[in-house]
């Protein structure tokens, strides 16, 4: 499509952090049009990382976790409606429905519906517990009191978080990983070891390679069962087991659909006058060829300033390098780029002392990063991995070397 009349009509589905960047970047670039921005969840648009940390925590409130104070909205001219849901799009007439019996017309789409929990099946139960939004906070914030155990069924990024923090308000904590590593899908093995050490240094009774045969809610426990037969019970338990990308707006609307809504480089979908973005989209490698589907905090932000910027005829290929953060038992971990658990690994510091930048080496180019101690490495890992090009191991392994100077 050409770009959009700067007083066209915007719909964005997804108050995430997605969808409210993308109206912040329209309205940021000049764009004097109507922007309904829709989301099913009660709130204002609000940081979601906190989810697991600070809000779980109850050190913070959904008031100072929101993007932006909620008059902000108002003041930008953008048309904020949450708790209202979208059922259907007609692309031919360019409206969207909604679950009141509303319809909005629009010129442009922007889809940022994000995911929902994937569940395990069969399993349903007030003390079986997820974390994907505000709402599902204060049930779990309540089962976690001293003294309490809880299980944790998912070793990946919320699954960590959630047990650190449970551990620092005085939970028994008990995680089943069924790889044989926390985080597998984000750092390699010696990565992933330290950071079980991390996890069981703080008194998290860790188990890993578990294949479960299911899990039993009773009126006062929740026991995860092994195939092997191991059996481990506690009061409640959290199932974080990954996300499913909301990919059925879009598969109505005509979208292609491919582990997400598939975008070009222009986060354009196959259908004329719609995009995506955030977790629900499945864009182009701009680095390493293929497709990914990024579900982290802030690629969503990154999608939303690229989309604004499509919009407005000002766009350019997606080519942002990835990363993600975390914080374990009071270490910040990041991850940038595609590391996988075959890639040569070169670490500059020490991975037992906790203090690294660990660099993924895939036919001699760098294509991910993991740093533990180390935050502006990587920002310059991000370079090094865009820049592309074959990089010395011996260079890179130097502590001499300065790796700002060998990503300029």
């Amino acid at each position: 499509m050409t770009a959009l009349d700067r007083a066209g009509r915007v719909v964005i589905v997804g108050t995430g952090v997605a969808g409210a960047t993308a109206a912040q970047g329209l309205r940021g670039g000049g764009f004097t049009g109507t922007i309904t921005l829709v989301g099913d969840e009660a709130e204002a648009p609000y940081r979601r990382p906190v989810l697991s940390k600070d809000l779980l925590a109850g050190k913070t409130d959904i008031v100072r976790a929101g993007l932006k104070p909620v008059a902000y909205w108002a003041e930008q001219h953008i048309d904020l409606r949450v708790g209202e849901t979208v059922i259907d799009i007609d692309p031919s007439a360019r409206t969207v429905a909604l679950g009141d019996g509303g319809v909005l017309g629009y010129d442009a789409l922007v889809l940022a519906t994000g995911g929902r929990p994937r569940m395990l099946p069969g399993v349903s139960s007030p003390r079986v517990h997820h974390l994907r939004r505000h709402a599902d906070v204060p049930a779990l914030r309540g089962r976690l009191r001293e003294g309490s155990s809880l299980l944790v069924i998912g070793g990946g990024l919320i699954g960590s978080e959630v047990a650190s923090t449970a551990r620092e308000l005085g939970c028994a904590v008990t995680v089943l990983e069924a790889a044989d590593r926390p985080l597998a899908r984000l750092v390699p093995a010696p990565v992933g070891a330290a950071l079980a050490g991390l996890h069981r240094e703080a008194g998290v009774d860790l188990h890993t390679g578990v294949a479960l045969a299911g899990v039993e809610a009773g009126p006062d426990t929740v026991t995860a069962i092994a195939v092997d037969g191991r059996r481990w019970r506690a009061d409640a338990a959290v199932v974080a087991i990954g996300t499913v990308p909301n990919t059925e707006l879009g598969a109505r609307a005509g979208a292609a659909i491919d582990n997400g809504i598939v975008v070009d480089e222009l986060l354009r979908t196959t259908v004329d006058g719609v995009f995506a973005i955030g977790d629900v989209a499945s864009v182009p490698n701009t680095v390493l060829g293929g497709r990914y589907r990024g579900e982290h905090w802030n690629t969503a932000q990154d999608h939303g300033t690229a989309v604004a910027r499509s919009l407005l005829g000002a766009g350019s290929p997606f080519d942002v390098v990835p990363w993600a953060w975390s914080n374990q038992f009071g270490r910040g971990i990041q991850v940038a780029g595609w590391p996988e658990a075959d890639d040569e690994l070169l670490v500059r510091g020490s991975i037992d002392e906790r203090d690294f930048t660990a660099l993924c080496r895939r036919d001699g180019r760098i294509v991910g990063a993991i740093t533990m101690g180390r935050p502006k490495d990587t920002r310059t890992a991000r370079m090094l991995i865009g820049r592309g090009g074959v990089v010395a191991a011996e260079a890179l392994l130097d502590p001499h070397t300065d790796l700002a100077a060998l990503a300029s």
